[in-house]
């Protein structure tokens, strides 16, 4: 893990972790399959460090404490977003992980098919999320100083809204700063609505 969050998962191999170790590539193979074996370990450390939720009470304080610490752990990690994304972990961190999810949402009333797209659904966004944020050209202080960099380039009779939006920018009334809350907001919001109509009949 420490090789990964130096140098990035591709600089990780088993000649590499040998290397480090002081040990010759080949004794590895006395304790891992393979570089996979090694990957699927790396997941189960990191997916190890994220809160796991509650089951019963506050589903929603439970789900968002979930989130917030996963996108923690992954900006620790600047390697695991895409290596999560990218593998099936089977891990018994993962399990753990993903069925103490589906516990809170089940015990608060959704149903396992509801369950299921509510949690791929948080994760997708938070993924996203972190890799915006990990990728992203410009540190929030910079947002004002670029955005008067680029208007001069914008047509505002072809693009009236960007030359609008990078007027609260530049003017400093709106910060640009993406937000994790704000898009955690909406999806808890409408994951609310939905249980509370699955509980009345409504939906």
């Amino acid at each position: 893990m420490r090789i990964a969050d130096k140098q990035g998962i591709a600089a990780l191999s088993m000649r590499k972790l040998a290397q480090e170790l002081g040990v010759e590539a080949m004794s590895l193979y006395h304790h891992v399959k393979n570089k996979d074996d090694i990957l699927d370990g790396l997941l189960e450390l990191v997916v190890g460090e994220i809160e796991v939720p509650t089951i019963g009470g506050d589903w929603r304080a439970a789900i968002r404490r979930r989130a917030s610490s996963a996108h923690r752990v992954l900006m620790a990690h600047p390697w695991a977003t895409m290596l999560l994304m990218s593998r099936v972990s089977v891990g018994p961190a993962m399990m753990r992980y993903v069925d103490a999810t589906l516990g809170c949402l089940r015990e608060s009333g959704f149903s396992f098919p509801v369950a299921d797209y509510a949690w791929n659904a948080i994760d997708s966004y938070i993924y996203g999320y972190t890799l915006q944020q990990l990728n992203f050209p410009f540190e929030p202080d910079e947002y004002a100083g670029a955005a008067a960099s680029y208007v001069p380039e914008i047509d505002p009779v072809t693009y009236p809204y960007l030359v609008g939006l990078s007027a609260e920018v530049i003017a400093r009334r709106h910060d640009g700063v993406h937000s994790l809350e704000f898009g955690l907001d909406l999806l808890l919001d409408g994951l609310e609505r939905l249980r509370l109509q699955r509980a009345t009949g409504q939906g």
